[in-house]
């Protein structure tokens, strides 16, 4: 009856029937002892398990060989090997099987080494392994990376007379494709004698990971030209496959032939597919494959949370962790690093500052991925001496991409020769800069008016680091140079480079243009944007702000009439601040806020202040043909404004406030701001789409150079 409930994998009816014999006092032999644990692995149930043990041990029978191996795999499973390890040294007998036991533990328990030392003393022992020994093997030399292990292992399973084992053969499919040699397990997958499912999905999982999502669906389709099924995990497979490219239109396919086929919707196949629906920008489809799950795990939650992030849900995101912790998942690292990305991206420190301390007790803080993430999240929040306490702590870090966060930290914060100042330390200290580095050190520069040092490490690129510049180094450079209004050089310079300009290099002279009102160059450079990408809204705005400037209303209403004509509309400006743990996001001329009437009286107090403080409005900035009260009316409604006033009246006096916009802070907005942090008597932080400002006691760390 015990092995009758066993083999129908009714486990607590096995148990209940177990615990019967022993309160009726019936001999309970090895062999019953046996299939009880079995049903204690099959229910993941220690306890109940080493209570099955304890029985084996006071009847003396752990060290017959059946009921040995039982007990091995059993605490194999719950990652004691090293008990495992004990009792299969005091056995008398061992089969083939308790050696697999063993070994196979070590491999669970990642110590390849040791696996090995046991398979050798199993063949000096004269046991002949099976191929469950040399699947083992070929487990271990994936995890330990090891491709020319793995080659001597697939030549003694070839001495050993398993060329034809299937199980074998799968196992080194998926060896092979594991470590990117697809083309040794295509081989070997095509000369395998007879294959079965498990041997598809091997290689069609093989393909996905390596990249190749086309090949993996045309084998797909010879499986099923062949007339073999596929199963959940087939499915799994190709729907990563079109997550990797994005593949909408498939990945709703092969979601339709899940449902059609009855799959049930299991945690990896859920996730799968919310990551699919995530990563093709439909957040709706990857809600709702995420609610209509009965069980969620933590990969499940963490490629919800991902994808929220990704898509510029960040709020949703922290909405959805707080969730995750109601119904008791805990996160794992790659969970809190996006929500570490989510608050950067909002600036929302305290939630920063929460999902630190996270890390913290999860024992992640100090990875170099998590490390990178919180000096990302501390500097995009405002918090630049928090960010240089991470970088600093531990010893020191020979990993570039650390480096690299801390160069584009400080020049997000327009700290260009602190910037410089961290790539020579690292150039000391024996880290070798990459492409991103000088990338970061080209922009730091350009944010803080560094011309010549920019000019300086763009040759160095080249000259002493044999790093050839991409498109993005030189937009950067010829940003460096347009902001500085040194337009002949950035023209040169274009004229040199050695492919044909693309946008962002065009773009960054456009920008230039715009800020320093060199209306001729300006247009001649947006006729060739518009050549280049004539569906780009940023460019007709550019454009149009430049006429604009020049109080050319006609050719403005031009240039709005062909955005509108092509279907093209402006980036609307937000901002958003965070007040008592909420985000709160507002719009230029913004009243949909419970507050609002409050909040535009404040504002008005505020604007009598200030021109009594000696500011003057610059209505130049408002780029509309309408008079001089309504220009000063629609400044007073930039959103920065009403963030900013809503900020004042919602937090205690002397606090620092702090606003993320999406766009650049235009001229009247700095000017006035400087004015209003001299009256309030604080410190207000502003990021705008380029970096940071902070506003102290009239006075910008900018230095009035954005």
């Amino acid at each position: 009856m015990i092995n009758g409930y066993l083999r129908n994998e009714r486990y607590n009816e096995t148990l209940r029937l177990f615990r019967m014999m022993g309160s009726s006092n019936l001999k309970i032999d090895s062999y019953t002892c046996h299939l009880a644990l079995k049903a204690c692995i099959g229910l993941s149930d220690y306890e109940m398990g080493m209570k099955v043990v304890k029985v084996a041990v006071d009847k003396e029978m752990e060290r017959e060989k059946i009921l040995g191996s039982a007990i091995i795999s059993f605490l194999v499973k719950f990652d004691k090997v090293d008990n495992a390890r004990s009792l299969f040294d005091r056995m008398t007998e061992r089969d083939v099987v308790c050696w697999n036991s063993i070994i196979g533990g070590y491999v669970q328990a990642s110590q390849i080494r040791e696996a090995f030392d046991m398979f050798f003393r199993m063949c000096n022992s004269g046991i002949i392994p099976s191929p469950i020994t040399m699947v083992s093997l070929i487990q271990a030399c994936i995890k330990s990376g090891n491709l020319e292990l793995g080659k001597c292992v697939h030549s003694c399973t070839i001495g050993l007379g398993m060329r034809n084992d299937i199980l074998v053969l799968t196992s080194l499919v998926n060896m092979y494709s594991n470590m990117g040699e697809i083309v040794s397990a295509q081989w070997l997958f095509e000369t395998m004698p007879t294959r079965n499912l498990v041997s598809w999905n091997a290689m069609i999982s093989g393909y996905v990971q390596n990249g190749f999502v086309l090949e993996s669906f045309a084998l797909f389709n010879r499986l099923l030209r062949s007339g073999g099924g596929f199963d959940s995990r087939t499915m799994v497979s190709l729907i990563q496959g079109c997550s990797r490219i994005a593949d909408l239109h498939n990945g709703k396919i092969l979601h339709g032939c899940v449902f059609r086929r009855g799959f049930e919707l299991n945690p990896i196949l859920s996730t799968a597919l919310v990551d699919l629906y995530s990563k093709c920008g439909t957040l709706k489809q990857a809600t709702f494959v995420f609610e209509k799950m009965e069980k969620r795990n933590v990969i499940t939650w963490t490629a919800m949370l991902v994808g929220l992030a990704q898509n510029g849900h960040a709020e949703e995101a922290l909405k959805k962790f707080c969730q995750m912790q109601v119904e008791g998942v805990v996160g794992n690292s790659v969970t809190l690093v996006s929500l570490v990305h989510s608050c950067a991206h909002l600036g929302c420190l305290r939630k920063g500052r929460s999902v630190h301390a996270h890390l913290i007790r999860r024992g992640y803080a100090f990875d170099v991925v998590n490390r990178t993430s919180l000096i990302d999240m501390y500097a995009k929040c405002g918090k630049i001496n928090s960010a240089e306490l991470i970088f600093n702590k531990g010893s020191v870090c020979q990993d570039v991409i650390i480096w690299n966060s801390m160069i584009t930290a400080y020049g997000i914060h327009g700290l260009g020769k602190q910037a410089v100042g961290i790539y020579k330390r690292m150039v000391e200290e024996g880290t070798e800069p990459n492409e991103t580095s000088f990338l970061s050190l080209l922009t730091a520069c350009s944010h803080s008016g560094l011309v010549e040092d920019g000019i300086g490490l763009f040759h160095s690129m080249t000259k002493d680091h044999k790093i050839k510049p991409t498109e993005k180094h030189y937009a950067s450079i010829v940003d460096l140079l347009s902001r500085a209004g040194r337009f002949q050089e950035a023209e040169a310079l274009i004229k040199e480079i050695p492919f044909e300009p693309g946008s962002s290099i065009l773009e960054a002279l456009l920008s230039g243009c715009r800020t320093h009102k060199n209306i001729e160059l300006g247009i001649k450079t947006a006729d060739r944007l518009l050549c280049l990408d004539s569906m780009n809204p940023g460019i007709y705005v550019v454009l149009s702000n430049i006429y604009a400037q020049a109080r050319r209303w006609d050719a403005v209403n031009h240039v709005r009439s062909l955005m509108r004509t092509q279907g093209l509309k402006k980036t609307p400006g937000y901002s958003s601040i965070e007040v008592e743990n909420q985000v709160y996001t507002f719009f230029a001329g913004d009243d949909s806020h419970p507050n609002w009437a409050e909040i535009y009286q404040y504002l008005e107090n505020l604007r009598l202040e200030v021109e009594a403080s000696g500011y003057v409005p610059c209505t130049s900035c408002v780029l509309r043909d309408v008079d001089e009260p309504m220009k000063i009316k629609l400044l007073w409604g930039h959103s920065e404004r009403l963030a900013m006033a809503f900020g004042l009246l919602s937090t205690p006096a002397g606090s620092p406030i702090r606003i993320t916009k999406n766009l650049r802070v235009c001229v009247d907005c700095h000017n006035v701001t400087k004015h209003i942090s001299k009256i309030v008597r604080r410190e207000l932080i502003v990021r705008d789409a380029n970096r940071f400002h902070h506003f102290v006691d009239g006075n910008c760390s900018c230095k009035d150079y954005w």
